[in-house]
């Protein structure tokens, strides 16, 4: 079946990035993020493919469930952690390791009577004001996970809030908040996630954390991911279904924002923001067609928008069109959307299909 648009992902840039993670801090375990569909890239299909990771992290417990029912056995991490005795019950079933960060989660796990030993971490806030206990409540939270039966094993970790800052003061002020609470404690910690893989060494300690990283996206305003040694890993692509002539004066679109200056060459191409394509992309806005870039012309609608081809070669219906990947940044469509790659490729919407390539290769 001819597919109008698709997200491709290239399986052997995600291996690629792990390897990078990794030369950029070799002495860390890594915890591969693959919360949100992966970011968009397919769960299960990118679970697999990097599945050479130390560990996977995913936001909600269905997330890990799917990814135990597809038979992957590593290590799985709710950053979330649990709501409920009932999940907590099936968290144990799948043996996936929790963060816990706040006080209902101990009392669950102290009234659980867990049959195995959990291996839980404890997150501290040292900063982000979301989640974890305060600096003040962090010692109490350990003994009470301490003093669980069977002995759990008790890692820490905590989450940056602006890693992606070039001075660095925010990080430095956060780890300073740390640092005092874990001292003469034999423990194991997380800190990093992808920014500060990328730029901080002092925070990599056991484990890192990546997530955009993983995809090949950076995480730092102005600056793309092939900076830092990464492959983009998606590819999306459309199709042109119609070509249009209009004359010069014509408005093209909802509310007309785009008028010809001239009689011009319009390609209709199938994506919108049904597909994941955010409706701030402005006129002028870049997609690839062929080798040759041609401005976005008009407002993005929600199955469609239109390119204004008048520069390139004569088109047909049926050619391809990138809409971001490896030939076009996706940190440049999002620069141009007032946003960020997180959420271009998390915003990718279900009804687009996802391809795998080189799966186990």
């Amino acid at each position: 079946m001819m597919r109008l648009i698709r997200a491709r992902i290239d399986s052997g840039a995600l291996r690629s990035n792990l390897r990078a993670v990794r030369t950029h801090a070799p002495h860390s375990r890594v915890m591969a993020v693959v919360k949100a569909n992966a970011y968009g890239h397919g769960l299960v299909a990118t679970a697999l493919a990097l599945a050479e990771a130390d560990a996977f992290a995913v936001a909600r417990l269905e997330e890990a469930i799917a990814l135990r029912a597809a038979g992957l056995t590593p290590p799985i991490v709710l950053l979330e952690g649990v709501f409920s005795d009932e999940q907590l019950a099936e968290a144990a079933q799948h043996q996936l390791e929790l963060v816990v960060h706040q006080e209902e989660q101990l009392a669950m796990l102290e009234r659980f009577g867990a049959a195995r030993p959990w291996s839980l971490w404890l997150k501290i806030d040292t900063g982000m004001n979301r989640l974890g206990f305060r600096p003040e409540g962090f010692a109490a939270a350990w003994r009470r996970l301490s003093a669980l039966k069977p002995a759990p094993r008790v890692r820490v970790l905590t989450h940056l809030a602006g890693a992606d800052e070039e001075d660095g003061a925010y990080t430095a002020e956060q780890l300073a908040r740390l640092a005092p609470l874990i001292e003469g404690l034999e423990l194991e910690l997380s800190i990093a996630n992808s920014a500060a893989i990328l730029a901080q060494p002092s925070t990599h300690a056991d484990w890192v954390r990546p997530g955009l990283a993983l995809y090949g996206l950076s995480p730092f305003a102005g600056r793309r991911g092939v900076q830092f040694g990464l492959k983009p890993a998606m590819t999306l692509e459309s199709t042109v279904i119609a070509l249009r002539e209009v004359l010069a004066g014509e408005r093209v679109g909802y509310g007309g924002a785009w008028r010809a200056a001239r009689r011009s060459r319009l390609a209709i191409i199938a994506a919108g923001y049904g597909d994941g394509l955010p409706r701030s992309l402005p006129s002028g806005a870049p997609v690839l067609i062929g080798e040759q870039r041609a401005p976005l012309a008009g407002r993005v609608s929600m199955d469609m928008i239109a390119a204004d081809v008048t520069d390139l070669p004569p088109l047909r219906v049926g050619e391809r069109v990138e809409l971001w990947g490896a030939r076009l940044p996706v940190e440049e469509l999002a620069a141009a959307a007032g946003t960020i790659p997180y959420e271009l490729v998390c915003a990718v919407s279900q009804r687009v299909p996802i391809e795998m390539s080189g799966l186990g290769a």
